[in-house]
């Protein structure tokens, strides 16, 4: 998600995005909600053990009064797992500040790819991603909804702050904003989002690397930085990784 306004690209990524052969994304289809909607319903709804039964009475009015600020209330998120209330509380307020999932630079770069004909490769499903947050266990997932409530009347200043480090390639305070933020208040999180995720990922990357052509590589931000980051992970296993910039 970013604002329409943010430019991000420039001469040397669109130069690298021509020469590849491919493109890689964290999914192949990120725009696809017909595919996302029923994981949704199988994953993300427990309407016979809904958020009331499991957070606190002064939780829930907190996830009220947080609800209310983007036209929602607990009553409509009550049924829900709370993984996937969590996701939609952390979401909402970064649509109504103007952050717009069609303006982010993976379905950007899609359109590019599908208009110059390259392949589009992924390095997991939509339904993969969704069983990671589905199958946090249940104390993870609470951990998660609560960090939501705590930075929710911060989320648009704090997502301000890491597109504004993210467009200058302040790798270091990304990785003091985003990941090592992530590691201390929600430390399962941060393992299953995170570290499983980025180890998997350098797996299918060290398959391609003993494959022949060019591939470019697109994915969020916070798994290129910090110390469990893809690159990282990347040159401890004798991997030359070097950073470009213009």
């Amino acid at each position: 998600m970013l604002r329409p306004t943010i430019g991000w690209s420039s001469p040397r990524v669109e130069a690298a995005f021509d020469s590849a052969d491919e493109v890689w994304f964290e999914i192949s289809d990120p725009d696809n909600q017909a595919a996302v909607m029923p994981l949704v319903q199988q994953y993300g709804l427990s309407p016979d053990k809904p958020l009331s039964s499991i957070l606190t009475a002064e939780e829930m009015a907190e996830l009220d009064a947080a609800a209310r600020t983007v036209g929602m209330s607990a009553a409509q998120l009550d049924p829900m797992r709370p993984w996937l209330a969590g996701l939609t509380l952390s979401v909402a307020p970064l649509v109504k500040a103007g952050y717009d999932p069609q303006s982010g630079v993976e379905l950007v770069l899609k359109a590019r790819a599908e208009a110059a004909g390259k392949p589009i490769k992924a390095f997991e499903t939509i339904d993969k991603q969704i069983r990671i947050l589905a199958t946090m266990d249940e104390p993870v997932q609470l951990e998660f909804i609560r960090q939501t409530l705590e930075d929710f009347d911060d989320a648009v200043e704090m997502l301000d702050g890491m597109v504004d480090a993210w467009s200058r390639g302040d790798v270091a305070e990304l990785d003091r904003v985003v990941v090592e933020d992530m590691k201390d208040t929600a430390p399962h999180v941060y393992q299953a989002i995170l570290v499983d995720r980025n180890l998997d990922w350098a797996n299918q990357i060290q398959t391609l690397l003993q494959g022949s052509g060019t591939a470019f590589i697109a994915v969020g931000a916070a798994h290129l930085a910090g110390d469990d980051s893809v690159q990282a992970l990347l040159a401890q296993r004798g991997v030359d990784v070097a950073r470009v910039a213009d």
